[in-house]
């Protein structure tokens, strides 16, 4: 299992969060540039006014990329992502400034004054508000005090995460059968769970954490049973090791708290599907306007060297398994499609253009008409032969759960070597790994990281 504990980020008074210090820090930003408009001009002319709403707008996801405001880092490494943060929000205004020709518009002298003394005044600001954010930490870090009832894998690997955040200190482990022996820089155990009650009034414990496995769930039930009345919060993390987890999350239906076990991101987070949607439809019709005479060339090239249609269509399963068309330029001589075999080295099939193409991965271009389509993504698993499919999905474990995304041109898989022919059934289980962690690591930013790699492990020796 792979253990993922969110901590909630909104544990400090209200205003020293991320959104507090960053409507303060914005406020007086803003402010100083109307004060300095005025001063050289007399008045707030509307590109000014402009230009502190963009700052606004583009602060936001810089402040975030940055990592400024988090609450673990000390004043001169928060200094140094307030720095970056301010850079990037001051780099985007003057692409916005560049780009609309507007620059002329502005005082150099505002806009320097305001960038120079903008962040001054950020890190003035930053210094009392960090300062009080890490002294209410410290007072409250023995109301966090907390247990773990089990002494496995899964609570070590609890442990291991809770040691990372100074608001939620562990005293120890409770045993849930006879004491094991452990390592010696693990938690150290600090008694049996027939004590737990003694324990928790002994070391004045806040938080309980339980990781027994679903096969105790009567014994975690009259465990429960005996700590309501111990005033405790009480979390328990099943122990679901024995299980693939895929894209996995804790909701309430209707009432009553459900583990999603594996679920697709594309219906678990609509809003950003959406926004991988829109952007990898637009970057692929803009590649198909700007690649239209490399598309043409190809089509010719492929074309005059052998007889056969320009393009290869074969049968893949896409989204959900649901079979697609995947298109891509005709490498091969044409041949019986009935036994689908892969392409190996030397390949009698492969033309002569058809080789360069492939090396070069430029047949597949005709894929960005599938991400058009909306029958693929610019980033996502690579699809495979339906035959191939068939064959390996009774041989590697959740090896039909790539599928729970949109099948990509690139993916995760490719930039890290994993291209070219799979010959054998370890080089598939790497790449179905590799696969389902994307899945279950997705977001917009993981898919931009993919597409700016992709280019650099485009020529790889495994290709032909």
């Amino acid at each position: 299992m792979d253990l993922s504990l969110r901590i909630n980020r909104n544990n400090g008074l209200k205003g020293l969060t991320f959104w507090g210090q960053w409507a303060l820090a914005q406020t007086f930003v803003v402010s100083l540039l109307f004060i300095l408009a005025d001063q050289h001009t007399g008045s707030v002319e509307f590109y000014y006014r402009m230009c502190a709403v963009l700052t606004v707008l583009a602060s936001v996801p810089a402040y975030t990329f940055s990592g400024v405001y988090r609450k673990r880092d000390n004043y001169v490494t928060g200094l140094g992502r307030l720095l970056m943060g301010w850079s990037m929000t001051m780099g985007g205004l003057a692409c916005v400034a560049f780009v609309c020709k507007a620059d002329a518009l502005f005082s150099r002298e505002v806009i320097l004054s305001w960038a120079v003394y903008g962040f001054l005044g950020q890190a003035f600001l930053y210094a009392p508000l960090h300062a009080f954010s890490k002294y209410y930490q410290r007072s409250r870090k023995s109301e966090h005090k907390t247990l773990i009832v089990g002494t496995g894998e899964l609570a070590l690997g609890l442990a291991s995460k809770l040691n990372e955040h100074e608001n939620l200190p562990l005293v120890g482990l409770v045993s849930d059968g006879a004491l094991p022996a452990m390592a010696p820089d693990a938690p150290r155990i600090v008694g049996a769970q027939e004590d737990l009650l003694a324990l928790i009034k002994e070391h004045d414990i806040r938080r309980l954490y339980i990781t027994l496995p679903l096969s105790e769930a009567a014994k975690i039930e009259a465990m429960y049973g005996d700590l309501l009345d111990a005033n405790v919060d009480v979390v328990w993390v099943p122990d679901l090791n024995s299980l693939t987890l895929l894209n996995h999350s804790v909701k309430v239906v209707d009432g009553l708290p459900a583990i999603y076990l594996n679920e697709s991101p594309l219906t678990s987070r609509p809003t950003a599907a959406l926004s991988k949607s829109l952007m990898e439809k637009s970057v692929a019709l803009l590649a198909v306007i700007l690649l239209s005479p490399v598309l043409l060339i190809i089509a010719l090239a492929v074309k005059l060297n052998s007889p056969g249609p320009v393009f290869f269509k074969q049968d893949r399963h896409g989204w959900n398994g649901k079979v697609i068309q995947v298109w891509k330029f005709r490498s091969m001589r044409v041949h019986d499609d009935k036994e689908v075999k892969q392409a190996s080295r030397n390949d009698s099939r492969i033309t002569a253009v058809g080789r360069f193409i492939r090396r070069t991965s430029l047949d597949e271009l005709p894929q960005l008409f599938n991400v058009l389509q909306g029958h693929m993504a610019l980033v996502g698993p690579r699809p495979h032969a339906v035959a191939h499919n068939n064959y390996y999905s009774g041989k590697i474990l959740a090896y039909m759960a790539r599928h729970r995304i949109k099948p990509g041109i690139t993916g995760l898989a490719q930039i890290n070597g994993c291209r070219g022919e799979t010959d054998t059934l370890d080089k598939m289980q790497k790449r179905v790994e590799i696969d389902l962690k994307y899945i279950n690591n997705w977001s917009l930013w993981l898919d931009l990281k993919i597409l700016v790699k992709t280019p650099f492990t485009l020529l790889s020796k495994d290709i032909y």
